[in-house]
């Protein structure tokens, strides 16, 4: 493991799923680490299971709303000093379902938390490390659909992580004389409550998409030991650390007669 000399991480959406292991890798690597949520009990029990103490803090954020990013950066800061690595983590689904029958709330819902809340990420963070000496790191979650990949059922939650790509492509350009570098984190299918929940109620097609996921998924435990590496490790502006990349996805399908998984089974 590599040290990251103490640097301080803000993981938005780290009470739980890929942000809580993000956390609990970081925390492996010697950096102190914020996380927000929803609630101050599920900020709280995050941190009771990250067991670190002082190298741990949160503060329940709605990431949706300006001032509460920004007061979760001055929470950051008032711990540790600074804020060297953000982490646009917090994200929410929709219940699988087409387009046209997708719940006008569910959908203003996804686009605000996946991308107002990252924008409001990008936009406090981006202030404050330019502010501050060294600079820093905001990275943007990327999710199914962010390529361009267009899959039946799942359409809302595609177009705003398509929207996320786009936003951080416009940010890596806007930074390019900047002491603030932006990144791409690109987690491929990790099996969480929230993967899961999105097929709620609908037994068939989640018998048909645990196929997919079985052959191309992995699970948190998997993926963000990884994931946390090559976030401290970049350097360069518009870096992108991808786990699920297409040579590996096309060795999993050649392969999957040989390979029997069951991550639903090990995430119960």
């Amino acid at each position: 493991m590599s040290s990251t000399d103490g640097r301080v991480v803000v993981v938005t959406g780290g009470t739980r799923g890929i942000g809580l292991g993000l956390a609990r890798e970081l925390l492996a690597r010697d950096a102190r680490v914020v996380i927000c949520g929803r609630s101050d009990a599920a900020v709280a029990q995050a941190l009771g299971e990250l067991g670190a103490g002082a190298r741990a803090s949160g503060l329940a954020t709605d990431v949706t709303d300006r001032a509460a990013v920004q007061a979760l950066w001055d929470h950051a800061v008032a711990a540790y000093g600074r804020v060297d690595v953000w982490i646009n983590n917090a994200g929410i689904s929709a219940p699988h379902s087409t387009i046209v029958d997708a719940d006008p709330k569910t959908v203003s819902d996804v686009f605000a938390v996946n991308v107002s809340g990252a924008h409001n990420g990008c936009a406090v963070a981006g202030a404050g490390m330019a502010a501050q000496p060294g600079g820093g790191w905001v990275w943007n979650m990327e999710g199914f659909g962010s390529d361009g990949r267009i899959q039946a059922g799942i359409g809302i939650y595609g177009a705003s992580k398509r929207a996320v790509r786009y936003l951080t492509e416009a940010l890596v350009k806007e930074h390019k004389e900047s002491p603030v570098k932006i990144g791409f984190l690109s987690p491929g299918i990790v099996v969480t409550d929230l993967l899961i929940g999105d097929y709620e109620g609908k037994p068939e097609a989640f018998a048909k998409a645990k196929k997919v996921f079985n052959i191309l998924g992995d699970t948190v435990e998997t993926v963000t030991p990884y994931l946390a590496e090559k976030v401290l490790a970049a350097q360069k502006n518009g870096a992108r650390v991808e786990w699920l990349t297409n040579a590996k996805a096309a060795r999993r399908f050649m392969t999957a007669g040989f390979r029997k998984r069951d991550l639903f089974a090990e995430a119960g």
